[in-house]
Protein backbone atom coordinates (compact mmCIF):
# COMPACT_ATOMS: atom_id res chain seq x y z
CA UNK A 1 0.00 0.00 0.00
CA UNK A 2 2.81 2.36 0.91
CA UNK A 3 4.54 1.50 -2.35
CA UNK A 4 1.41 2.38 -4.36
CA UNK A 5 1.14 5.74 -2.52
CA UNK A 6 4.78 6.59 -3.28
CA UNK A 7 4.30 5.74 -6.96
CA UNK A 8 1.16 7.88 -7.08
CA UNK A 9 2.96 10.82 -5.47
CA UNK A 10 5.84 10.48 -7.93
CA UNK A 11 3.39 10.46 -10.85
CA UNK A 12 1.69 13.64 -9.59
CA UNK A 13 5.07 15.36 -9.02
CA UNK A 14 6.26 14.30 -12.46
CA UNK A 15 3.11 15.69 -14.06
CA UNK A 16 3.55 19.01 -12.21
CA UNK A 17 7.20 19.31 -13.26
CA UNK A 18 6.58 18.70 -16.96
CA UNK A 19 3.17 20.24 -17.41
CA UNK A 20 4.66 23.28 -19.24
CA UNK A 21 3.32 26.82 -19.36
CA UNK A 22 5.20 27.89 -16.24
CA UNK A 23 7.19 31.13 -16.37
CA UNK A 24 10.80 30.79 -15.12
CA UNK A 25 11.61 33.16 -12.25
CA UNK A 26 7.96 34.28 -12.50
CA UNK A 27 8.91 36.35 -15.57
CA UNK A 28 7.29 36.13 -18.97
CA UNK A 29 9.21 35.00 -22.03
CA UNK A 30 9.41 38.57 -23.33
CA UNK A 31 10.90 39.97 -20.12
CA UNK A 32 13.33 37.07 -19.85
CA UNK A 33 14.59 37.71 -23.40
CA UNK A 34 14.96 41.41 -22.59
CA UNK A 35 17.15 40.52 -19.59
CA UNK A 36 19.30 38.29 -21.83
CA UNK A 37 19.73 41.13 -24.33
CA UNK A 38 20.62 43.65 -21.62
CA UNK A 39 23.17 41.24 -20.14
CA UNK A 40 24.91 40.82 -23.49
CA UNK A 41 24.80 44.58 -24.08
CA UNK A 42 26.33 45.16 -20.65
CA UNK A 43 29.32 42.99 -21.64
CA UNK A 44 29.72 45.06 -24.81
CA UNK A 45 29.81 48.36 -22.93
CA UNK A 46 32.10 46.87 -20.30
CA UNK A 47 34.57 45.86 -23.01
CA UNK A 48 34.58 49.38 -24.47
CA UNK A 49 35.06 51.06 -21.11
CA UNK A 50 37.81 48.65 -20.06
CA UNK A 51 39.62 49.37 -23.35
CA UNK A 52 39.29 53.09 -22.66
CA UNK A 53 40.70 52.68 -19.15
CA UNK A 54 43.63 50.60 -20.41
CA UNK A 55 44.59 53.24 -22.99
CA UNK A 56 43.89 56.13 -20.63
CA UNK A 57 46.27 54.97 -17.92
CA UNK A 58 48.96 53.68 -20.28
CA UNK A 59 49.66 57.11 -21.80
CA UNK A 60 51.81 59.84 -20.22
CA UNK A 61 49.48 62.65 -21.28
CA UNK A 62 45.69 62.77 -21.40
CA UNK A 63 43.13 65.59 -21.60
CA UNK A 64 41.85 66.89 -18.27
CA UNK A 65 38.01 66.62 -18.24
CA UNK A 66 37.60 69.81 -16.19
CA UNK A 67 39.45 71.67 -18.95
CA UNK A 68 37.91 69.93 -21.98
CA UNK A 69 34.27 70.02 -20.86
CA UNK A 70 34.09 73.52 -19.41
CA UNK A 71 31.78 75.31 -21.85
CA UNK A 72 28.07 75.97 -21.43
CA UNK A 73 25.41 77.11 -23.94
CA UNK A 74 25.18 80.86 -24.29
CA UNK A 75 28.90 81.43 -24.69
CA UNK A 76 29.73 80.66 -21.07
CA UNK A 77 33.17 79.25 -20.28
CA UNK A 78 35.17 78.07 -17.28
CA UNK A 79 32.25 76.02 -15.98
CA UNK A 80 33.81 72.56 -15.56
CA UNK A 81 31.41 69.64 -16.06
CA UNK A 82 28.31 71.78 -15.41
CA UNK A 83 26.73 71.03 -18.79
CA UNK A 84 27.33 67.27 -18.65
CA UNK A 85 25.94 67.28 -15.11
CA UNK A 86 22.74 68.84 -16.46
CA UNK A 87 22.64 66.16 -19.17
CA UNK A 88 23.03 63.43 -16.58
CA UNK A 89 20.29 64.90 -14.38
CA UNK A 90 17.89 65.00 -17.35
CA UNK A 91 18.53 61.35 -18.21
CA UNK A 92 18.16 60.19 -14.61
CA UNK A 93 14.94 62.20 -14.29
CA UNK A 94 13.61 60.43 -17.39
CA UNK A 95 14.22 57.15 -15.59
CA UNK A 96 11.97 58.36 -12.77
CA UNK A 97 9.17 59.20 -15.22
CA UNK A 98 9.61 55.74 -16.75
CA UNK A 99 9.05 54.18 -13.32
CA UNK A 100 5.82 56.15 -13.01
CA UNK A 101 4.68 54.94 -16.44
CA UNK A 102 5.23 51.31 -15.38
CA UNK A 103 3.34 51.92 -12.12
CA UNK A 104 0.36 53.37 -13.99
CA UNK A 105 0.47 50.38 -16.33
CA UNK A 106 0.11 47.99 -13.39
CA UNK A 107 -2.95 49.98 -12.39
CA UNK A 108 -4.33 49.66 -15.94
CA UNK A 109 -4.42 53.47 -16.16
CA UNK A 110 -4.05 54.23 -19.88
CA UNK A 111 -3.93 58.02 -19.55
CA UNK A 112 -1.30 57.81 -16.83
CA UNK A 113 0.89 55.53 -18.94
CA UNK A 114 0.70 57.85 -21.94
CA UNK A 115 1.44 60.98 -19.86
CA UNK A 116 4.51 59.61 -18.10
CA UNK A 117 5.85 57.97 -21.25
CA UNK A 118 5.56 61.29 -23.04
CA UNK A 119 7.68 62.93 -20.34
CA UNK A 120 10.22 60.10 -20.67
CA UNK A 121 10.42 60.65 -24.43
CA UNK A 122 10.84 64.37 -23.85
CA UNK A 123 13.72 63.70 -21.44
CA UNK A 124 15.44 61.32 -23.86
CA UNK A 125 15.10 63.76 -26.77
CA UNK A 126 16.48 66.58 -24.62
CA UNK A 127 19.47 64.46 -23.68
CA UNK A 128 20.16 63.74 -27.35
CA UNK A 129 19.94 67.46 -28.12
CA UNK A 130 22.46 68.19 -25.36
CA UNK A 131 24.80 65.52 -26.68
CA UNK A 132 24.54 66.98 -30.20
CA UNK A 133 25.50 70.41 -28.84
CA UNK A 134 28.48 68.94 -26.98
CA UNK A 135 29.70 67.10 -30.08
CA UNK A 136 29.29 70.22 -32.21
CA UNK A 137 31.29 72.27 -29.71
CA UNK A 138 34.16 69.78 -29.61
CA UNK A 139 34.27 69.27 -33.39
CA UNK A 140 33.48 72.73 -34.78
CA UNK A 141 34.99 74.97 -32.10
CA UNK A 142 37.69 72.88 -30.44
CA UNK A 143 38.58 70.90 -33.61
CA UNK A 144 38.64 67.53 -31.89
CA UNK A 145 38.40 64.57 -34.28
CA UNK A 146 39.30 60.90 -34.41
CA UNK A 147 42.62 61.92 -35.99
CA UNK A 148 43.48 65.17 -34.15
CA UNK A 149 43.26 65.97 -30.46
CA UNK A 150 44.39 69.49 -29.47
CA UNK A 151 43.84 68.76 -25.78
CA UNK A 152 46.60 67.31 -23.63
CA UNK A 153 48.67 67.73 -20.48
CA UNK A 154 52.28 68.84 -20.10
CA UNK A 155 54.77 66.09 -19.27
CA UNK A 156 57.48 68.47 -18.04
CA UNK A 157 57.94 71.94 -16.55
CA UNK A 158 58.67 74.84 -18.88
CA UNK A 159 58.06 78.41 -20.08
CA UNK A 160 56.36 79.50 -23.28
CA UNK A 161 58.48 81.41 -25.81
CA UNK A 162 55.45 82.82 -27.65
CA UNK A 163 51.73 83.47 -27.06
CA UNK A 164 48.77 82.07 -28.93
CA UNK A 165 46.56 85.16 -28.97
CA UNK A 166 44.13 83.52 -26.56
CA UNK A 167 44.98 82.57 -23.00
CA UNK A 168 48.71 81.93 -23.31
CA UNK A 169 51.23 84.80 -23.31
CA UNK A 170 54.98 84.84 -23.91
CA UNK A 171 56.79 84.02 -20.68
CA UNK A 172 53.91 82.10 -19.10
CA UNK A 173 55.15 79.12 -17.13
CA UNK A 174 53.61 75.70 -16.72
CA UNK A 175 54.28 72.53 -14.76
CA UNK A 176 53.91 68.88 -15.61
CA UNK A 177 50.27 67.84 -15.48
CA UNK A 178 48.86 71.25 -16.45
CA UNK A 179 46.26 71.03 -19.25
CA UNK A 180 46.68 72.80 -22.57
CA UNK A 181 44.74 73.40 -25.80
CA UNK A 182 46.48 73.85 -29.15
CA UNK A 183 44.49 76.53 -30.98
CA UNK A 184 43.77 76.56 -34.69
CA UNK A 185 44.05 79.85 -36.60
CA UNK A 186 43.58 80.32 -40.35
CA UNK A 187 43.50 76.52 -40.78
CA UNK A 188 46.94 76.21 -39.18
CA UNK A 189 47.72 74.73 -35.78
CA UNK A 190 49.68 76.85 -33.33
CA UNK A 191 52.11 74.38 -31.80
CA UNK A 192 53.76 76.84 -29.40
CA UNK A 193 57.50 76.62 -28.68
CA UNK A 194 58.66 76.38 -25.07
CA UNK A 195 61.85 75.94 -23.07
CA UNK A 196 62.01 73.19 -20.46
CA UNK A 197 63.99 73.21 -17.23
CA UNK A 198 66.98 71.67 -18.97
CA UNK A 199 67.12 74.64 -21.35
CA UNK A 200 65.96 72.60 -24.35
CA UNK A 201 63.61 74.32 -26.80
CA UNK A 202 60.68 72.10 -27.74
CA UNK A 203 57.27 72.43 -29.32
CA UNK A 204 53.86 71.66 -27.92
CA UNK A 205 52.60 68.30 -29.15
CA UNK A 206 49.06 67.17 -29.83
CA UNK A 207 47.23 65.09 -27.26
CA UNK A 208 46.72 61.35 -27.85
CA UNK A 209 44.57 60.51 -30.87
CA UNK A 210 42.83 57.78 -28.93
CA UNK A 211 40.90 60.35 -26.89
CA UNK A 212 38.75 61.60 -29.77
CA UNK A 213 38.22 58.15 -31.26
CA UNK A 214 37.16 56.61 -27.96
CA UNK A 215 35.02 59.56 -26.87
CA UNK A 216 33.00 59.80 -30.08
CA UNK A 217 32.65 56.04 -30.46
CA UNK A 218 31.56 55.20 -26.93
CA UNK A 219 29.33 58.23 -26.33
CA UNK A 220 27.97 57.79 -29.85
CA UNK A 221 27.22 54.12 -29.19
CA UNK A 222 25.37 55.10 -26.04
CA UNK A 223 23.60 57.90 -27.90
CA UNK A 224 22.44 55.34 -30.47
CA UNK A 225 20.90 53.34 -27.62
CA UNK A 226 19.12 56.45 -26.34
CA UNK A 227 17.87 57.29 -29.85
CA UNK A 228 16.60 53.73 -30.35
CA UNK A 229 14.95 53.87 -26.93
CA UNK A 230 13.16 57.11 -27.78
CA UNK A 231 11.80 55.54 -31.00
CA UNK A 232 10.60 52.42 -29.16
CA UNK A 233 9.05 54.56 -26.42
CA UNK A 234 7.21 56.61 -29.03
CA UNK A 235 5.82 53.52 -30.75
CA UNK A 236 4.74 51.93 -27.46
CA UNK A 237 3.18 55.18 -26.26
CA UNK A 238 1.10 55.38 -29.45
CA UNK A 239 0.01 51.76 -29.00
CA UNK A 240 -0.90 52.45 -25.38
CA UNK A 241 -2.92 55.52 -26.37
CA UNK A 242 -4.81 53.45 -28.97
CA UNK A 243 -5.94 51.03 -26.25
CA UNK A 244 -4.00 48.08 -27.68
CA UNK A 245 -2.38 47.09 -24.37
CA UNK A 246 -5.52 47.74 -22.33
CA UNK A 247 -7.24 44.88 -24.17
CA UNK A 248 -4.55 42.44 -23.09
CA UNK A 249 -5.16 42.99 -19.38
CA UNK A 250 -1.55 42.10 -18.51
CA UNK A 251 -0.55 45.24 -16.63
CA UNK A 252 0.93 46.89 -19.75
CA UNK A 253 3.79 44.40 -19.84
CA UNK A 254 5.24 45.97 -22.99
CA UNK A 255 5.70 49.24 -21.10
CA UNK A 256 7.54 47.34 -18.37
CA UNK A 257 9.85 45.69 -20.92
CA UNK A 258 10.83 48.98 -22.57
CA UNK A 259 11.25 50.35 -19.05
CA UNK A 260 13.94 47.73 -18.36
CA UNK A 261 15.78 48.85 -21.49
CA UNK A 262 15.51 52.53 -20.56
CA UNK A 263 16.82 51.99 -17.03
CA UNK A 264 19.74 50.04 -18.50
CA UNK A 265 20.59 52.95 -20.81
CA UNK A 266 20.53 55.32 -17.84
CA UNK A 267 22.73 53.01 -15.77
CA UNK A 268 25.30 52.69 -18.56
CA UNK A 269 25.49 56.48 -18.81
CA UNK A 270 26.47 56.63 -15.14
CA UNK A 271 29.56 54.52 -15.94
CA UNK A 272 30.32 56.51 -19.10
CA UNK A 273 30.05 59.72 -17.07
CA UNK A 274 32.41 58.29 -14.44
CA UNK A 275 35.03 57.12 -16.93
CA UNK A 276 35.09 60.06 -19.37
CA UNK A 277 34.21 63.05 -17.23
CA UNK A 278 35.46 62.27 -13.72
CA UNK A 279 38.66 60.22 -14.15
Amino acid sequence: MATETNVLNQDVQSTDDWSGGKEPFKASYGKLMMWYFLLSDAFTFAGFLIAYGALRFSMPTWPVPDFVFSTFPGGLHNMPLIFVTVMTFILILSSVTMVRAVQEGHRENKNGVVFWMFLTILGGATFLGCQAWEWNTLIAEEHVSILKNPFGTHIENGVYLAGDGHDIKEGDTFVAGDPYLIHKKDDEWQNLPYRNEAGEIKQQEFGPKAFGALFFFITGFHGFHVFSGVLFLLIIMINAASGLYAKRKNGYEMVEKIGLYWHFVDLVWVFVFLVFYLL
